[in-house]
């Protein structure tokens, strides 16, 4: 009698545990993440995690959302396309995540679009400011940053305000280089001008030497190459070896401490367009509150990639607190897309069933001889 007493006691104690563990782990808001963790975009992917981990941890810090830590699950595609739509699947399906978060690469998120609508499942701040992902407006896909028509466009005007008006234009020949193009034309249309050369290239297996002979030739005071990570790196480096002094010029996808690291002796004069205020400048309030994060976690200072990160999460996180204490992937896009006014710092987000699009926020940066980015 008392050997069954004991072996049920015993089996009402495993009950327990394996009630209690199954509760612990339910009570975790899984986020899932795919991205370049290794290969061309690596240093700017890291940098933009690690700014949004920055939030993450501090609301996991104070008891999470409605009672529940967020659990980021980060998986890397290795910037192929195709390996980010079975990560995408994966992490819903196999992972239970009620969001993706962060994901990188015009082309890699037009194939994960196709897993959003089909599981229902809300994308917050892609990496990347692809107008496929605005217009038409995708159901699931609620962008943070500025696009990359808008950075193109008013970077070709800027420099034809300062009086470069002999630009070059080097693309990726994939739809993220098609759709900067549309706002390259546009900011040439504007100023009356013709890109002196122009010129693309395969992301798979780039070859520059032809192509930076061609700028040579036809000698631009700037280039703007449009690409990512260490394609636009080794289009640098070949463009100075054949012997041309043309001044770099490239998109906010790049705009990383690990970008600028990569380009070495290149970096210094190099323009980067910023779609963040400068990271350094306390007088923002969304800086500040990032900085001092950085600060207590040990950080000196944060890039423009971990701005991108770090406001992309500040959605992400307000997205989830509205949807309640029992998120599902559409009761969070339904959250996400009743958000009105949310001020994240000085810059308000406001989205709806007819716009997704977020901040249009678009600066200019130059690479001073320190390897900082100075506006």
């Amino acid at each position: 009698m008392n050997m069954l007493k004991l072996r049920w006691q015993a089996c009402t104690l495993v009950l327990c545990l394996t009630t209690c563990l199954t509760e612990r782990v339910a009570a975790q808001i899984v986020v899932g993440q795919t991205a370049g963790f290794t290969g061309a975009v690596a240093a700017t992917v890291k940098e933009a995690t690690d700014g949004a981990k920055l939030y993450i941890d501090s609301v996991n810090a104070k008891g999470g959302v409605n009672g529940q830590k967020i659990e980021l699950i980060s998986m890397d595609d290795k910037f192929d396309p195709k390996t980010a739509e079975a990560n995408a699947r994966t992490l819903i399906v196999d992972k239970r995540a009620v969001a993706l978060f962060l994901t990188r690469g015009t082309p890699h998120n037009e194939l994960i679009i196709k897993v959003l609508d089909e599981l229902k499942v809300p994308l917050v701040g892609p990496s990347t400011g692809a107008m496929l992902l605005h217009e038409p407006v995708k159901r699931y896909v609620f962008n943070v940053r500025s696009t990359y028509q808008r950075e193109a466009e008013k970077a070709v005007g800027l420099l034809a305000a300062i009086g470069i008006t002999a630009i070059g234009v080097l693309h990726v020949d994939d739809t993220f280089g098609a759709d900067a193009l549309v706002g390259i034309k546009a900011g040439f249309e504007a100023k009356k001008l013709k890109p002196v050369f122009l010129g693309k290239y395969d992301r798979s297996k780039p070859d520059f030497g032809p192509l930076a002979l061609d700028v040579r030739t036809t000698s631009p005071q700037a280039v703007m190459v449009i690409g990512s990570g260490t394609h636009v790196i080794d289009a640098l480096k070949a463009i100075r070896a054949a012997g041309s002094r043309a001044q770099l010029v490239t998109l906010s996808n790049n705009a990383s401490g690990g970008f600028v690291k990569a380009l070495g002796e290149n970096a210094r004069g190099t323009i980067i367009t910023q779609v963040f205020p400068n990271e350094r400048s306390i007088t923002s309030p969304f800086v500040k509150e990032a900085l001092t994060l950085a600060k207590a976690s040990g950080q000196a200072e944060v890039s423009p990639a971990a701005l991108e990160g770090f406001a992309s999460a500040k959605v992400l996180v307000e997205g989830l607190r509205r949807a309640g204490p029992n998120p599902t992937g559409e009761n969070v896009r339904a959250a996400l897309e009743a958000i009105r006014g949310y001020d994240i710092g000085g810059m308000d987000v406001t989205y709806s069933a007819t716009d997704h699009t977020g901040l249009d926020f678009v600066d200019l940066s130059i690479i001073n001889k320190e390897g900082k980015f100075t506006r």
